[in-house]
């Protein structure tokens, strides 16, 4: 038979133990959180963590924890595999031009139900069951996000403009922040679709990037924050680069160190930076809670983009 008091005095260890994790973790991430403070944090959720249940419950986690500390975060989420694996189901037919799918009627109308619908509740409901008010729009609603055709995109060989008819694809053209600043003052916390629609109240398939930078640039979030697949930038041999200026990221596209998909999602990190935002971070989502690793500890985790060094 154990002796009881020593249960208790190992029982008393593993809880000093526990405590002194964390106090340890929150003396780290106060002052972190001190800069964040009222401001907003848009943070874009895509990729594999959204089809698994355990990341999407860390994610959730998150964000209600982002909003309990007196951080605004607006969630922006994507769904291109949920998208595709309906339209097979539909036998609808689904093509892409450089990476960007062709989106016919019906198909735009599998966008808006998918996105919209199944995907934007579901993120909702476990934002909700973790203790947060989730609320799922998107960008039709309140005309959130008035967008326009895209009927030109550059060629990846010369770069130079050329004539595209893909459909209801679309691109962000005026964001109204008004509906977003009411949430803002309130308990609740967005979470939008990538859908939009134009003047003439046509609804468009808006890349979730995309759609998330132009939140973030609207809104002068504090950072914009990028869930993927992959841990951030890669050097040529392959490991992380964790801080990237503006200079040194045209510098790597030039050089051949960023390369492929990354290139116009480093871009479009760019052009919102240069417009006020103070910082993007592309950041692996298969890791649990990467978003408060990234806004809470030192070492961060991916890798940030901004005009000067990271601070």
């Amino acid at each position: 038979m154990a002796n009881s008091d020593t249960d208790t005095r190992h029982q008393g260890d593993e809880q000093d133990v526990t405590a002194h994790l964390k106090a340890r973790i929150l003396a780290e991430a106060l002052p972190n959180m001190l800069q964040y403070d009222e401001n907003t944090v848009v943070v874009k959720f895509g990729g594999h963590a959204m089809g698994d249940q355990k990341l999407a419950q860390a994610f959730a986690q998150d964000i209600v924890y982002l909003k309990q500390s007196g951080i605004n975060p607006i969630v922006v989420h994507g769904g291109g595999p949920q998208i595709a694996s309906m339209l097979k189901k539909l036998e609808i037919k689904s093509d892409f031009v450089h990476g960007l799918r062709v989106t016919d009627k019906p198909t735009v109308e599998v966008v808006e139900m998918v996105l919209a619908g199944a995907i934007n509740k579901e993120i909702v409901t476990a934002i909700n069951g973790q203790g947060g008010k989730a609320i799922g729009i998107c960008g039709k609603d309140a005309n959130l996000v008035f967008a326009r055709k895209i009927t030109e995109i550059p060629d990846p060989e010369s770069n130079i403009m050329k004539q595209v008819d893909i459909g209801y694809v679309g691109e962000p053209d005026k964001v109204n922040t008004q509906i977003l600043d009411v949430f803002s003052d309130s308990e609740l916390i967005p979470v939008i679709a990538p859908v939009g629609v134009t003047e003439d109240g046509e609804t468009l398939n808006i890349n979730a990037d995309t759609f998330a930078s132009a939140i973030a640039t609207a809104t002068q979030a504090k950072r914009l924050l990028l869930l993927t697949d992959v841990e951030g930038v890669l050097d040529k041999q392959g490991k992380l680069i964790q801080e990237l200026t503006i200079d040194q990221a045209k510098e790597y596209m030039r050089d051949g160190t960023i390369t492929g998909g990354m290139i116009p999602k480093i871009e479009s990190c760019i052009d919102v930076v240069n417009g006020g935002v103070e910082a993007v971070v592309i950041i692996n989502g298969t890791v649990p809670h990467c978003v408060l690793l990234e806004l809470l500890t030192e070492h961060g985790a991916g890798t940030i983009l901004r005009g000067a060094s990271r601070g």
